[in-house]
């Protein structure tokens, strides 16, 4: 019943996400969410690659521009509809397909590398989301993940300003808390009020994990972390867009790296 929950939240979502995200709107994901994991990512020109969880396709393609080989799935039949359009509309070489991260319709060893960025922890499963990554990777292939920060976005979390409106601290509470599919309601931040009034926030399920468990997690299925990120806003950056202001007080993404043992 989550997977199914969690598959109609995003059907619900996939045409005004896809628009919004393409109109610039996500500033986090834009100036500093996709740069810092673009930075962290070894070479991948000529490798094969499967992107988990891809949505409209936007960090599959930018794979693929780098020269990547590049497969993706999703579970939301909207999402693929405009991922396979854009790719219609540049042809990138890229297979989209309709499938379940935690039954991967590829064999085994079939990629050199995997990535999801975004999207684990909107997985009910994840556990099974990273078996299934380290089945299909070669040995020696990696996998790198993006997800919101289990320490500084727990399922309490509000912003504290100083009198004077700049950013003194994050509140944050439930770190412990083990969350399966509650549903958070919320716009991207740099969203003008006119489309506010015009749309309906973003259903968005949660599965929250403490650090210690993503980290296990990824072990306990047979891979190595070799690398992790936590990008933080230049001062430059958080003064042009001051939505970005607060991931110099603490991160709100994580990146992961790992290995499969050769």
């Amino acid at each position: 019943m989550m997977q199914d929950k969690a598959i109609a939240c995003w059907e619900a979502n996939a045409d005004t996400w896809t628009r919004h995200i393409r109109a610039g709107f996500d500033v986090h994901r834009d100036y500093l969410n996709v740069p810092a994991f673009m930075a962290m990512l070894p070479p991948v020109e000529g490798l094969r690659g499967i992107d988990v969880g891809c949505g409209e396709g936007s960090m599959t393609r930018l794979l693929a521009q780098r020269g990547a080989l590049m497969h993706a799935i999703d579970l939301s039949p909207k999402f693929l509809g405009h991922a396979r359009e854009a790719e219609r509309s540049q042809s990138l070489g890229i297979s989209y397909v309709l499938a379940d991260a935690i039954r991967l319709p590829f064999l085994d060893c079939a990629f050199d590398f995997a990535v999801g960025f975004m999207s684990l922890m909107n997985m009910p499963d994840q556990r099974s989301a990273f078996a299934e990554m380290q089945r299909v990777l070669r040995p020696g292939g990696f996998v790198q993940f993006a997800i919101l920060h289990p320490c500084f976005v727990p399922p309490h979390r509000q912003v504290l300003y100083a009198p004077d409106g700049t950013i003194r601290a994050l509140e944050i509470g439930g770190y412990f808390e083990v969350i399966d599919g509650r549903v958070d309601r919320w716009w991207f931040a740099a969203l003008p009020p006119d489309e506010r009034e015009r749309v309906a926030p973003f259903q968005v399920p949660c599965f929250h994990r403490t650090l210690s468990t993503w980290l296990n997690l990824v072990s306990e299925v047979g891979l190595t972390v070799e690398r992790l990120g936590e990008p933080c806003a230049d001062k430059a950056t958080a003064e042009a867009i001051p939505h970005l202001a607060q991931t110099r007080i603490a991160p709100l993404f994580l990146h992961v790296r790992a290995r499969k043992p050769v």
